[in-house]
């Protein structure tokens, strides 16, 4: 399992929350889960549609070293849950996938 730096966690699994005006960087640490000797060589980022959204939540960018991803994301409309999943396949040709959600909310001061 990936390392989750200020997740939360619920009977459904681990979320976050996000501001509608916020472009911030999420990343997934595979440190733990990377077999010895192996590194990730490619990745997908995606998010979640959602029908009728007025701003959907974006993957701007992403990036990888031997054993982080990193996705930058911005929007998506204040009241959604969106899922996020990080796609990744090693050096050695092992594939895994592992999902988060963002809850976006107009937070306050």
């Amino acid at each position: 399992m990936p390392t989750l730096t200020g997740f939360q966690e619920d009977r459904v699994g681990a979320w976050i929350e996000k501001d509608p005006y916020a472009v911030l960087d999420y990343s997934l640490d595979w440190t733990n889960w990377m077999p010895s000797g192996d590194t990730i060589a490619s990745i997908t980022v995606t998010a979640e549609t959602i029908a009728g959204d007025a701003a959907a939540l974006t993957i701007a960018s992403s990036s990888n070293t031997n054993y982080i991803v990193t996705a930058n994301i911005s929007g998506g409309t204040a009241g959604n849950m969106y899922n996020v999943e990080y796609k990744i396949i090693t050096a050695n040709s092992l594939r895994d996938s592992r999902n988060f959600r963002i809850k976006v909310l107009e937070r306050q001061a």
